[in-house]
């Protein structure tokens, strides 16, 4: 005998009391604040109530409710796990947890897991356009492009050399190779990638100078771009992006 749907009242009591269950593993924040800390209560809850792979999490306004935060606030925190991947979302299905996230785990690995995880997937995308810009940027860049690029090279070096935060000269720098290139949207997607990562953690992995290992390379790079080199430009710059991608997988492991 099929009974399945034998009593489906007793079913619906079971749901509703599972996702009470869900709503009381949260902790009220007792003033708004930053999408990052109502990740870190996200994440608490989900350790509290041990949600697994497919396991649903309460509505937008029950989390603002229990949180004490505006529905945007949890809306934004909700779409940054979204666009890593961390969660699904659907009108009919709702918010969907799509990552595990260990019970047994605490606090410090479990967001440096998802940190970089993703990191190590928008540098994935971001590696095949930027080894692409390097290449047209040793075959298009005029003569204006490549005294730009060596200009922003010097500031890169200074600033690196004298110990200060080389990060927006490195920006910088590379953002002058690939306007080189000659297509736009080269610069356009790489910054939107970057940007996308940079709007859920400021400095990826608590590491605010990931890559500082590379920067001497970037002499040889820009030498190749400017000579039109193109076969040796990419070589360094794919020589670069594996650096990074060493450091985060060393990262990973040593914590």
């Amino acid at each position: 005998m099929n009974t399945k749907n034998k009593n489906p009242q007793s079913a619906k009591t079971a749901k509703k009391s599972a996702n009470n269950n869900v709503i009381r593993a949260l902790r009220p924040i007792k003033k708004r604040t930053r999408d990052m800390e109502v990740i870190d209560a996200l994440i608490e809850m989900i350790e509290a109530a041990g949600l697994k792979i497919g396991d649903r999490l309460p509505t937008e306004n029950e989390l603002a409710k229990k949180l004490s935060v505006g529905r945007s606030t949890i809306r934004e925190a909700l779409k940054s796990w979204q666009g890593m991947g961390i969660i699904t979302r659907n009108k009919g299905a709702g918010t969907i947890l799509a990552a595990e996230v260990s019970s047994n785990s605490i606090y410090v690995p479990i967001t440096l897991k998802l940190e970089a995880e993703s990191l190590l997937r928008t540098h994935g995308v971001r590696s095949v356009l930027e080894i692409e810009a390097t290449r047209l940027a040793a075959i298009n860049a005029n003569e204006k492009q490549r005294r730009l690029i060596s200009a922003r090279l010097e500031i890169l070096m200074y600033d690196f050399e004298m110990g200060d935060d080389w990060r927006e000269a490195d920006a910088l720098f590379h953002g002058a190779i690939n306007e080189a290139s000659g297509n736009p949207l080269f610069g356009q997607m790489i910054k939107q990638l970057h940007d996308v990562f940079n709007d859920i953690y400021v400095e990826p992995l608590g590491e605010a100078r990931l890559g500082e290992a590379s920067i001497p390379l970037h002499r040889d790079l820009a030498k190749y771009v400017v000579e039109g080199n193109a076969d040796e430009a990419v070589r360094v710059m794919q020589e670069i992006l594996n650096i990074v991608q060493t450091e985060v997988k060393a990262i990973i492991n040593e914590r």
